[in-house]
């Protein structure tokens, strides 16, 4: 090769020549992506032609205001029955359900959970119970099944009470007569202090470690709290390789979480692994505490804006517990109106807004409308429980809803979801929600701030914009 051939004078023309056939592929790229996207579109709206919705913009979507989410649902219910196509941005689009017929349809099959709507979890709970899908998700839900059973539910409520009580005198100390206080935090951290005692037989109390329960401590708590998973697993695997040990946990008073995880077997022998018991319990503290925390927050909202009803459930726990230092199992069901108001208040402010589904099957409706495969469905807990046709002046908070079961339909209130992919934990937390109502009730007085009126927005628990701030009032 001659020196000329390798002189610099020939580069600019060869780069120059790289760059257009550069320009040439992207051009085709950017068609063929603009092609594919337009025939997914048209394939979308054509899935979807059965159900009208509104105006939308043929890139941006339905251009809904930052935190309007809920008060678009609200308005789409008044003119689109049943269900509604929200389209997201160029081919983004989802379907949204608030009708009982449809989520029980939709409930009632075996679809995987929306793929986007519940990713970002799973860096940090893994691939439990609640992203599981197909035969992993059955068989985990049949092995955790039995950690949820009535005998193993009924010790907890010792373990619920010292929480809640920890948390009132907290409030005790730290606020004065009348004064306002931002309470989903303290709540949250409650909850947690709950969860680890119930999971781990965690002794001390995270709400004691807390200087203060602001935001930020709060999310320390949960952090350290994850992190000290994995330790207490592999100290408690050990144990249960040493006879004598295994012996003393199978002679507890009771079994927290992970004990019965590890004692959890397959049909074939098999149990969990290290990977799927990380993930296990790591979703039973994160659904175990950040939902639950949201129900109690709104429930004590609910109650303070509501003094008659405050004040009858307040009587019927006076005259069952008394100063409330002891409260059983038993006693949770024996409060009636007091459950009527708390499952009134889940109907409001349902704790998990919205669930998602990845038609895996067409699927038809029993209006006999029809979506095909590949369409991810939105069931609305929050649409359905503020649907007119289903529950007449939904905005009115009425316990008398219910005073009967009978009456509604099947699928009508599903703060804990429905079907065979429910709340597993539904039972542990309605005791929780129990519990934290009462021992409260006979302490406080709870009353609204009326400078900051909570605005709920959907997250993965339902939210305030602004916090949710209290007036607590010290009972004599």
């Amino acid at each position: 090769m001659s020196v000329s051939a390798l002189s610099p004078t020939r580069f600019p023309g060869s780069i120059s020549g790289f760059l257009q056939v550069a320009s040439v592929l992207s051009l085709l790229l950017l068609l063929f992506k603009a092609v594919q996207c337009y025939l997914h579109r048209r394939w979308l709206l054509r899935a979807t032609q059965q159900f009208p919705f509104p105006p939308s913009h043929w890139f941006f979507g339905h251009k809904i205001p930052k935190d309007q989410e809920l008060q678009d649902i609200l308005t789409r219910i008044k003119n689109f029955p049943s269900a509604c196509p929200q389209w997201l941005w160029g081919t983004k689009l989802r379907f949204q359900v608030y009708d009982p017929d449809y989520m029980k349809v939709i409930l009632g099959r075996s679809d995987p959970k929306g793929h986007h709507a519940y990713k970002l979890l799973a860096p940090w709970i893994g691939y439990g119970l609640l992203l599981l899908n197909g035969e992993r998700w059955f068989q985990h839900r049949r092995m955790l099944t039995p950690a949820f059973h009535y005998d193993i539910l009924k010790p907890y409520v010792r373990i619920m009470a010292d929480s809640v009580h920890i948390m009132l005198d907290k409030w005790e100390q730290t606020v004065g007569q009348d004064s306002t206080l931002e309470i989903f935090q303290h709540i949250s951290l409650m909850t947690l202090d709950t969860i680890m005692k119930c999971a781990f037989s965690h002794e001390g109390s995270v709400q004691l470690d807390s200087v203060s329960s602001n935001g930020r401590q709060a999310n320390n708590a949960y952090r350290l709290t994850h992190d000290h998973t994995d330790q207490v697993i592999k100290l408690r695997k050990a144990q249960l390789q040493d006879e004598g040990e295994l012996e003393k946990i199978k002679k507890k008073r009771r079994l927290d979480f992970l004990d019965i995880l590890l004692f959890a077997r397959m049909e074939n022998g098999s149990s969990f692994s290290d990977k799927d018991l990380r993930a296990e319990v790591d979703t039973f503290m994160f659904e175990g505490h950040d939902t639950t925390a949201s129900a109690v927050s709104w429930i004590f909202y609910a109650l303070a804006t509501q003094p008659e009803h405050q004040k009858r459930c307040r009587e019927e726990v006076q005259s069952l517990l008394g100063d409330g230092t002891s409260i059983t199992w038993d006693h949770l069901y024996q409060m009636p109106y007091t459950t009527m108001c708390i499952k009134e208040a889940l109907r409001l402010y349902p704790p998990v807004p919205s669930v998602s589904r990845d038609l895996s099957t067409p699927v038809t409706f029993p209006d006999g409308r029809s979506l095909p495969k590949g369409i991810t469905v939105m069931l609305s807990f929050y649409g359905l429980h503020h649907n007119p046709s289903v529950w007449p002046n939904p905005e009115v908070f009425d316990p008398s809803r219910f005073a009967t079961e009978s009456a509604r339909h099947s699928h009508s209130f599903l703060p804990f979801s429905g079907g065979p992919r429910n709340c597993i934990g539904k039972q542990f937390a309605m005791s929780e929600l129990k519990v934290a109502v009462a021992l409260t009730l006979l302490r406080f007085e709870l009353l609204p701030d009326p400078n900051r009126i909570p605005v709920p927005i959907p997250r993965l628990v339902l939210k305030s914009k602004n916090g949710i701030h209290l007036c607590l009032k010290k009972l004599q």
